[in-house]
Parts: structure tokens; C-alpha cells; sequence
């Protein structure tokens, strides 16, 4: 092999390439074939594709009659085997065009680009990985790997014949596995161990001898924190080489299994996480300091003093505590800046939100802090645990102060604190931090009436304070002394020249017009966005108090307009000056937020100076409005022909239209947040029930993953909602969104008691959408629970509510789910008949989602009836669908399927890989008993492909979730491990 681990050949310089030879290409890695632009070249017989191969490989060295001959038929080549040369090189010759193919000196050769080739392109880019890799670039050297391997297309040199090429075939496959092998050990080292498993679980299964796969194998599982099977794997790799070739396991491969065995702190990290000071980034993140800092000197001297000798000593933390406007977060940068000197490797700083609703998650500001400190977000792992050890081993050994400004509690700051020695954190909070194990507390008060005066003097001029002394001393008082409120009266005054200080004592003295800030506490801080939204134009005035009120994180412009009820165009021009001013923050384009305590302010002006009277009811009423019909109109683009739109209550408002499903597939993740926020919000008595169908429209945010568990909560308090105010109606669809979603977690007890009361509940009030969803829905989970007649008639129930609602999606539904009770009755023939039928009323009604699920309930049928490839191509045709549309768990719930059907195939390798992408994919979602199912077929597969120490440890866990859960499937998993035992 050759540095590139391409085939070696003689080293010989190539002559000139001739430049008339037009935009010719090659491809050896696959089928041996030849383009000229974009169009495809007859190659000719199989032993005309041979001599071409064996030209191309030479890569345009002269190729002679013998050495061609031996190439393509070895020792023993026909009597007319010179003549059948020159005739093969006479038609390529024809075919590529002058000056291509030549002859001299007896022989042949091509005369090509360098990069002509497919192989020589592949060679190219693994070069550039390897420089990439060798400078610390592993994510660019796993993407030119990746491109490499992505010219294969099959079986390199295909049914080309002769020795030569069977040689070069060999050996390109091998160089195409090291490659594999490189590509996935970057894997690892960037992270990816858990998206690694499932493809290292196929290749070992087709390299069963091929230690350094097994190595890869076993480190992916035990950093996904799979550490029995990864020893599991040791012990079948141990096994299988003393039975084949009665050998032990390579040093390397040992090695690992003693350091998994010890839990090697260093092995759970990724190469990129294992040395993260490499990346020696000098942050400096502390905001300006003020110009016209003024007094505290005892605290300057004392914080000062803590954090020079924090050089070479323990950690220290001083924490700064005191009511909103005090000045903690100046006091705390002035000082952070003096301190400069003694952290010469940088100073984070994190303005943690902890006033506002929303404190920040110590878990994102870890991920700032260590992109911050050079570690690449490939290398950043999800928890916050990880995150925070990962981020104290990047701060060892090195000096860097942290500012931590705004902080909510102790709890929030411990994961951010450094935990090293010649590091030190200043933290600043309105909350006193007494149980901060360590730190140093400081109790940061008002200013004194002299600090007041000099401050406000600073700010003003002397010139003008000196002249108005007692003024100045009024003006001071009415702050409170409050360094923040001073400073928004002085500033005022600065820029108005015209104004005496006089003037504005006489403005602070009047107790109408004082701002409430001013008189101490966190209300102090809301003097700033006074002075901006007193000079706000009346129609930026409304827009700022009614697009406060909203709940969501942020807002987009069409919901901003529906809250305002304007046209979009004067909706974006009242935002983007509202930005302008500072009151507004522009999130994305599009997008817009407000500063927590700016909302509570916005809020607090709306109340006050609400015109008309009931303008911040109508404002949220339109809201609610707007993300209902939209939601309604991306569940009909989803379900077409569903009559759940027909029943949702009327809207006054539209909402937006959409071009196809994706982009309203687009819209409700994008708005889930805001969405939910708006359901929460709403859930009083004049908007409950248009709530609650809000919530029923989004039902995808329930199942899609991302955002169950807010779904979930939202659907709880609605729940409560609808109790508390004895609206039957908004009870049974809030139960019914609920039993929607803990069926999804696999709550099965939990989600058919939901179900029931709400179909109680909708025969009371004559409900048709929760007396046909909810018999659907009890339907399946009695099929989970192994009550096939219960099953049976809440299913037919379904069906007959369906049909008298007119629902033909909903009975397709209701149908597929009774064919999954039909075949676990072993009424196969029903069962494909009935799923047949549900897949025919979902495409004629061009029904792409739901028309997956009846896919999917086919491809179970057939595979109970014995037609495999059928199922898997019906649950391929499904599984796509459920990727396109962000269907995390009914992704996962096919490539489990999928990996029954390739175990009842004897396919193993394929079924073990199968089996590992649905565990990934149903990682946080799904619920137990399904992770339970997974892991039972997964060793079904493992222990096929000879890992039998790997599947048992899959039973074993299997087994304690079953046994956990009481489920029956607990006796089918404990005789798959009764005859392992018994080995």
C-alpha cells in the first residue's frame, strides 16, 4: 500500500498529460466505467473493462503486451491473446478519443488528469485528512474521510475479470475498511459514540476476526455508558479467536478491557475532551468598566485583596449580594478589571438572567464558557455533569477569573464555579448567599449621601452641581441613594442642557410623577425603561405594552401582528423602532424578545395605561386566535380529510398559510414554545376551550421528542383548568391530549384511564373528537397489554364513531390498529385486509403521514405471514416517511421492526444494526416497555452473529425493565437467558 493506503505501484513518473483530452472520468471504485462530461461511455466486454482497469491503475505509466496479458489471464492466456489486446486497446482507443490511449514501446498507456480518476480523488482527500487530523483538525479530517468513502459504489473493479484485478480488488477493499476504521475512530474521538455503535455492531458482525473494529466497538459502548457490553464484546472477541485461529486478543485490545474495567476517567472522554488546555484561547469577556466609577473603596479593597491572593491558593469566590440597581455588576467588572494582572489566561463573564422568569441554564452557559476556553461543540457533551467536569479540567492549570453576574441561587452558580487552584469567581446576586460553601460574602448597600453626590456630580459636571448644591443633594435623596436610579436622573440631566438641576428636583419631588423604582428594591431597576417609553410615539407605545403580554420566550412578526392587529409591513416598522430605542431586542430576523424585567415593565404599562378598556383581553384573544387557525390549518395540511379541524372551535383571526406540510412542519416546531406558552396563558374561563384545541392541533409537539414534556406539563395544567372552572367539554379534549401523550411515553395504566373519562366525559357532552380518538387510542394500548378483546371492541367502537362522524382518516387509523389486534390473534389474513384497507383510504386522500403508520401496520402483517422482503419494503416506505416528518418515535419504532423482520430473516448483522439506531433514536421517548423490546431483539440479533456476551447483557436489562413494569414479556426474555446460564 502506498502512504494514501492506495495500491502500490512502480514509481515511475507519468508522462504529460495532453490537454485535448476534454472532461474525461474514470471510476474504478465500483464498476469500471468511463464519462465524458456528463455522459456515459461504452466500456465494452468484461475483458475489455479489465484492460482498462488495469491502464487506469497504472496510473499512466506504460502498461506492455505481456504485462497486459498476464493482467487479464494470468498463466494461462488463450492462443490469440496478443492479437485480442491490441483489439480491446483499438475500441477503447475509438471510444475515449485521440491522444488518450497510446502506444509506445510495445505497449499502452493513458494519458489522463491526475484527478480524472476516482481513485486518485479518494487518495487526494485522505491525504488532506491526514494533514487535517496531524494539525488537530479532526472534524475537517472526518468530513474528507467521509467524502472519500463516499466514491465507493459497490464492490471496487465489479465483475471485472483476471488475476491482476482480483489482486487490486483485494486490496482496495482493505484499504476501503481502514479507511471505515479511521472514519469511525474520529467518530469517537468528536463525540459521536452512540451514532458509532449501530454501524460498529454491523461491520464486526461481517469482520468478525478484525480486532481493531471490536477495539472501536467496545469504546463506543462503554463512553454511551454501555459498560457490560462492552465487556460483554471483549469476552466474545476472546472467545472466537481462540476458537478460529487459537490466538488471544491483540495487547491494545486488552489493554481497553482492563481499562474499562477500572473506569478510566480519561477513556470516557473523547480525544478533543481529554487535553482541552491544547486549545490555549485567551478569553476576555468582561463588559467596559464605567468611566465614572465612584466610591466604594472599602469593597474595591477587600474583593481586590481576595482575588490577588487567589494566585497559587485555593479557589476563591466572593459573592456580591444586594437589591436590584445597587451597582453589584459595576462594582464587580471595576474590580474584575484591576484584577487583570493576576489571570493572565483570561476572565469569563455570564450575565445569568437570575432576576427574570428565565434564569439561564447552568448547562448553555457551560457550553459558552467551554467554546469560550477553545473546545470545539463537537467535543461539548449534552449534561450538565459532563459539562461541568469537562469545564473545571479545561480551567486546570490555568489562571482565568470568572464573572458571574445576575445570579438566581447557589444552585445555579456550583456547576460554573472553577474547582482549581490560581482560578477565582466573583458572583453577583440579589440573593445573599449564605449556603455557598466557601465563599466569601459581601453585602453590598446603598450609597452614601457624599458617594451619591460625587457620582451624580461625575456625570453632570461640577460646573453645574456646585451652583445648585442643595438641588443636587434633593435629587440624590429622592433616589434613594440607589447607584442605578442616580445614574438615569444624571443622565438625563446631561443631555439636557437646558434643564437646571433645580428642574429636575422639582420633578422628583412630585410623587405622582416619580417613578416607583426609585424608592428602593428590584423596582428600582424600572426607572431605565421609563425614560424610553416616555418618549415612545403613541402607536410604539401600544405595541410595546400589548406585545409584552405574551408569555412565549420571544415572539415572531406574524403573531407580533395579530396581537396589534395591523398589517405585517407596519407591525415590522413598529418593532424595528422599538429595537432602535433598546426596549426591544431583534432575536432573529423575524423574531423578536423582550429583557424579562422590560416585559414585567411593558406589563406593568399596560395595566396602567390600558385605552380601551379591555385592550390587553382582545390583544391575547387575537394571539390565541392566530395560533389556532394556523395550527388547524398544518394539521389539515398533515392529515387531509381529518374532521378534527371541523370540530375546533371558531377563530376571529387567520391564521398563516402554508405551501406544503414541511413548511408547516417548519412552523409548528419553530413556534412550540410560543405556542405551548399561549395555550398556558389561555386557559381562562373565555378561552379555555379554544386552549385546549389549540393544544389538540399541535398534538406533533406530544409526540415528536423535543417537546413532550413541555407538551405534557401544558396539557396538565389545562386539565386542571377545565376542573376548576366545571367545563366538561374542555375536560374530556384535555384528557384526551393527555392519554395522546402518555401513550406515547408508554404511561399505558395512566394514558386508558385518560382515555376513559374522556370518552365518558364526550358522551355526556355530545362530543364527536374524544368519543372517536379515545376508543382508538384504549384500542392500542390494550393490544400492548395483551387484551385482545378489549382491544377489539374499543376498536370497533372507534370505527363506528368514525364513520358516523364522516372521518375517513380516523377510521383508516382506527382500522390499522384493529389489524394489529387481528394478527396478535393470529388472524393474519384479517389482519393485512384490514391494514390494506386503511392504507387505501389515507392515499386516496393524499394522506402522507398517517398512510406511514397503516404502512406500518402492514409490514407487521406480512412478516407474521411470512413475506418478508414485503414487510421490509412496506416498513422502509414507512420509515421514510417518519424521518421526513420529524417523527422521532415511530422512527424508532420501524427500525425496530425492521430489525424483527431481519431476525426472522437470519439477516443478524443487519437486524444488531437496525436495533441499535431505534435504541438511539428512542433514547428519551417512547418509555421503558418499548426500550425494553428494543433491547430484547437487539440480542436476538447480537447473540446470531456470535456476541453472546453482548446479547445477554441486552436480556438482562431487558428483564429488570419488564420485571420493573410487571409486563409479561418478562418470561420470553428469561428463557432467551435460561440456556445461556446453563452454558
Amino acid at each position: 500500500m502506498d502512504r494514501d493506503g492506495g495500491p502500490r505501484v512502480p514509481e515511475q513518473r507519468a508522462p504529460a498529460v495532453p490537454s485535448d483530452t476534454g472532461e474525461l472520468r474514470f471510476s474504478v471504485l465500483g464498476p469500471v466505467r468511463a464519462w465524458r462530461g456528463g455522459q456515459a461511455l461504452a466500456s465494452g466486454s468484461p475483458q475489455q473493462r479489465a484492460l482498462l482497469a488495469a491502464l487506469l491503475l497504472r496510473d499512466g505509466r506504460t502498461a506492455t503486451a505481456g504485462q497486459l496479458i498476464d493482467a487479464l489471464w494470468g498463466d494461462e492466456p488463450p492462443s490469440q491473446a496478443l492479437a485480442a489486446v491490441r483489439t480491446y486497446a483499438s475500441r477503447l482507443r475509438k471510444v475515449l478519443g485521440s491522444g488518450v490511449l497510446v502506444s509506445e514501446s510495445g505497449g499502452y498507456a493513458l494519458r489522463t488528469r491526475q484527478d480524472a480518476l476516482d481513485l486518485n480523488v479518494a487518495r487526494e482527500l485522505t491525504a488532506d485528512a491526514e494533514k487535517a487530523r496531524s494539525a488537530g483538525h479532526r472534524a475537517q479530517a472526518r468530513a474528507l474521510i467521509n467524502k472519500s468513502l463516499n466514491l465507493w459504489d459497490g464492490e471496487p473493479l465489479a465483475s471485472v475479470p483476471g488475476p491482476y484485478a482480483e489482486t487490486q480488488r483485494a486490496r482496495l477493499e482493505e484499504w476501503r475498511l481502514q479507511l471505515t476504521e479511521t472514519r469511525l475512530d474520529l467518530d469517537l474521538e468528536l463525540g459521536c459514540h452512540a451514532e458509532a455503535v449501530s454501524e460498529l455492531t454491523a461491520l464486526t458482525a461481517a469482520q468478525p476476526l478484525r480486532e481493531r473494529l471490536r477495539e472501536l466497538l467496545m469504546l463506543a459502548l462503554y463512553r454511551s455508558g454501555r459498560q457490560a457490553e462492552a465487556l460483554a464484546v471483549y469476552a466474545d472477541t476472546r472467545r472466537l479467536l481462540a476458537d478460529e485461529l487459537g490466538v488471544d486478543p491483540r495487547p491494545e485490545l486488552a489493554g481497553l478491557q482492563q481499562r474499562i474495567l477500572r473506569a478510566d476517567a480519561e477513556l470516557a472522554r473523547p480525544v478533543e475532551e481529554a487535553a482541552p488546555v491544547q486549545a490555549l484561547t485567551r478569553p476576555a469577556q468582561l463588559p467596559a468598566t464605567v468611566p465614572d466609577f465612584t466610591g466604594r473603596v472599602p469593597f474595591v479593597r477587600e474583593l481586590g485583596d481576595r482575588l490577588a491572593a487567589a494566585e497559587g491558593s485555593v479557589m476563591a469566590v466572593s459573592a456580591l449580594a444586594g437589591i436590584g440597581g445597587v451597582g453589584k455588576t459595576t462594582l464587580a467588572v471595576h474590580v474584575a478589571h484591576a484584577a487583570r494582572p493576576h489571570f493572565p489566561d483570561g476572565q469569563l463573564y455570564v450575565d445569568l438572567q437570575g432576576a427574570g422568569a428565565r434564569a439561564a441554564e447552568p448547562e448553555t452557559v457551560l457550553g459558552t464558557f467551554l467554546r469560550a476556553l477553545g473546545t470545539p461543540d463537537t467535543a461539548i457533551p449534552d449534561s450538565l455533569d459532563e459539562r461541568s467536569a469537562l469545564y473545571r479540567s479545561a480551567l486546570d492549570g490555568r489562571r482565568i477569573l470568572v464573572l458571574l453576574d445576575n445570579a438566581r441561587d447557589a444552585a445555579q452558580i456550583r456547576p460554573l464555579l472553577p474547582g482549581t487552584p490560581g482560578c477565582a469567581a466573583l458572583v453577583t446576586s440579589r440573593s445573599r448567599m449564605v449556603d455557598l460553601a466557601g465563599a466569601h460574602l459581601v453585602d453590598l448597600d446603598v450609597m452614601s449621601p457624599e458617594e451619591a453626590l460625587q457620582l451624580f456630580t461625575r456625570i453632570v459636571g461640577e460646573e453645574r452641581v456646585t451652583s445648585e448644591r442643595k438641588a443636587a443633594l434633593d435629587v440624590v435623596a429622592a433616589c434613594g441613594f440607589l447607584p442605578l436610579a442616580i445614574r438615569i436622573a444624571a443622565s438625563r440631566l446631561a443631555s439636557r442642557r437646558t434643564w437646571t438641576v433645580s428642574v429636575l428636583a422639582a420633578k422628583l419631588a412630585d410623587e405622582r410623577r416619580r417613578l416607583d423604582e426609585l424608592q428602593a428594591g428590584d423596582l428600582a431597576v424600572k426607572a431605565t425603561f421609563e425614560l424610553g417609553y416616555g418618549a415612545l410615539e403613541p402607536p410604539q407605545a401600544r405595541a410595546f405594552r400589548l406585545l409584552g403580554l405574551a408569555d412565549g420566550p420571544d415572539i415572531s412578526l406574524a403573531a407580533a401582528a395579530a396581537v396589534l392587529d395591523l398589517p405585517r409591513q407596519d407591525t415590522e416598522d413598529l418593532l424595528e423602532s422599538l429595537v432602535d430605542t433598546s426596549l426591544v431586542e431583534s432575536a432573529a430576523p423575524g423574531r423578536y424578545r423582550y429583557h424579562d424585567l422590560v416585559r414585567l415593565y411593558a406589563r406593568a404599562c399596560a395595566e396602567r395605561d390600558e385605552q380601551p378598556p379591555g385592550e390587553r383581553a382582545s390583544a391575547l384573544s387575537r394571539l390565541l386566535d392566530f395560533y389556532l387557525a394556523t395550527a388547524a390549518r398544518a394539521y389539515a395540511l398533515e392529515r387531509p380529510g381529518d374532521r378534527l379541524v371541523e370540530h375546533l372551535e371558531p377563530t376571529a383571526y387567520e391564521g398563516l398559510p402554508f405551501t406544503d406540510r414541511h413548511d408547516a412542519q417548519d412552523w409548528l416546531y419553530a413556534e412550540a414554545n410560543c405556542l405551548l406558552a399561549c395555550v398556558r396563558q389561555s386557559s381562562g374561563a373565555d378561552t379555555l376551550r379554544r386552549s385546549v384545541d389549540l393544544l389538540w392541533a399541535a398534538l406533533d409537539l406530544g409526540e415528536s421528542g423535543a417537546n413532550s414534556k413541555e407538551y405534557e406539563a401544558t396539557a396538565a395544567a389545562v386539565l386542571d383548568s377545565a376542573r376548576e372552572r366545571g367545563d366538561r367539554w374542555a375536560e374530556g379534549r384535555a384528557l384526551m391530549t393527555l392519554a395522546n401523550v402518555h401513550s406515547v411515553a408508554g404511561r399505558f395504566d395512566q394514558a386508558d384511564r385518560e382515555a376513559e373519562q374522556a370518552m365518558r366525559l364526550a358522551e355526556a357532552t355530545r362530543d364527536l373528537p374524544p368519543s372517536c380518538w379515545a376508543p382508538n387510542v384504549r384500542g392500542i394500548i390494550a393490544l400492548y397489554q395483551n387484551r385482545h378483546a378489549d382491544g377489539e371492541r374499543h376498536l370497533t367502537t372507534a370505527i363506528e364513531n368514525f364513520r358516523r362522524d364522516g372521518d375517513r382518516p380516523g377510521e383508516a387509523s382506527a382500522l390499522c390498529n384493529l389489524s394489529r389486534i387481528r394478527l396478535a390473534t393470529g388472524r393474519t389474513d384479517s389482519a393485512v385486509a384490514l391494514s390494506q384497507q386503511g392504507i387505501d383510504i389515507y392515499d386516496s386522500m393524499g394522506h402522507t403521514l398517517r398512510g406511514a403508520n397503516g404502512r406500518y401496520a402492514l409490514g407487521l402483517a406480512l412478516a407474521q405471514g411470512g413475506q418478508l422482503a414485503e414487510a421490509t419494503d412496506r416498513l422502509h416506505e414507512a420509515l421514510e416517511v417518519f424521518r421526513d416528518s420529524r417523527q422521532r418515535l415511530w422512527e424508532g419504532m420501524t427500525l425496530f421492526r425492521l430489525a424483527e423482520v431481519d431476525v426472522s430473516a437470519r439477516k443478524m448483522a443487519q437486524a444488531a444494526s437496525s436495533a441499535e439506531m431505534a435504541l438511539t433514536m428512542l433514547r428519551d421517548i417512547g418509555g421503558e416497555w418499548r426500550r425494553g423490546n428494543v433491547l430484547t431483539v437487539l440480542g436476538r440479533a447480537l447473540n446470531g452473529i456470535g456476541q453472546t456476551g453482548r446479547a445477554q447483557v441486552c436480556w438482562r436489562d431487558a428483564l429488570a425493565i419488564y420485571d420493573a413494569l410487571g409486563s409479561p414479556e418478562a418470561n420470553e426474555v428469561r428463557a432467551l437467558l435460561t440456556p445461556l446460564a446453563a452454558a
